[in-house]
Formats: C-alpha cells, structure tokens, sequence
C-alpha cells in the first residue's frame, strides 16, 4: 500500500503548475542547446562547400579568361554562399540569444529574415522571373523593412 501512495504523491507534485513549468523549461533548454550544436554542424558544413567552391573555381576552372562568365555567374554563387555563412551565424545568434535570456529577440529574427531577403536578391535571375515573383519579393522587403523600423522605434524608446 506505501509503494502506490508514494507513486500517487509523486505524480500529484509532478503534475502541479509550477513543477511542470520547471520541466517544460528544461526541455526548452534542451532542444535549444540541441539546436545550437545542429546549426555549428550546419555553420561548418556551409564554410568547407565555400571553401571548396572557391578553390574549384580559383584553381581548377579558368573562369578567369572569361571575365563575362566569371562576373556573371561564378561572383554571384560566391556572395550566395558568403550569405548563406552569414544567415547560418545569424541563426546561431539567435539559438544563443534564446538560451541567454529565453526570450525569442524579435530584432534578431527580422534583421536575419532581411539578410535571407538580400541573399535572394542577390542570386535572383532576373531574366526568368514572372512579374508575380518580383511583385512578392517586393512585399516581402518592404513588410520585412517596415517591421525593422517599428522595431528599432519602439525599442529606442524604451
């Protein structure tokens, strides 16, 4: 009889409020530490295809007697994958501003959002995109700026 009145104890005390909102704190915890270590492996798996792009392309392809196909092609895979790197540390800013302050800093998200934004920019080809595709990107820059700035406005004033 002690046995099931011990174990009916300590699911009572396990299942009140408080001791749960300690345990879903934890699991939190976890996760995001868990998705730190993932976005390091994800980090250094981005800056060794870099570094393998660029090797492929400095030593082994001669893009460079074609200054046209170089500047046109190649320079814009290269500042794709440099943003890629970028946006990759962005994330893990924000993995580790999370698990400083457990709070998810919304600044961060939008300022990461605008980097993945100027990414696509970057490597978008023009000369295959409809106007529907063009009119999104549009909106998607100008809700992600706007957002900044009241951001950036209500926090100054704080």
């Amino acid at each position: 009889m002690g046995f099931f009145q011990n174990f009916f104890t300590f699911i009572k005390a396990a299942g009140s409020d408080e001791n749960f909102l300690v345990a879903l704190k934890k699991v939190e915890t976890w996760v995001s530490k868990i998705l730190s270590i993932a976005m390091v492996a994800v980090l250094l798996t981005t800056v060794i295809e870099l570094c393998i792009f660029l090797t492929k392309e400095i030593i082994f392809n001669n893009s460079f007697a074609e200054p046209d196909k170089f500047f046109s092609v190649t320079l814009i895979k290269i500042f794709g994958l440099f943003l890629n790197v970028l946006i990759a540390l962005e994330v893990l800013e924000n993995i580790t501003a999370y698990l400083k302050k457990h709070v998810v800093q919304l600044e961060l998200v939008v300022v990461t959002s605008l980097t993945a934004v100027a990414r696509k920019i970057i490597i978008f080809d023009f000369t295959k995109a409809t106007g529907f595709e063009l009119i999104a990107l549009a909106a998607s820059i100008f809700a992600l700026s706007i957002s900044y700035w009241i951001i950036r406005r209500a926090t100054r004033h704080v």
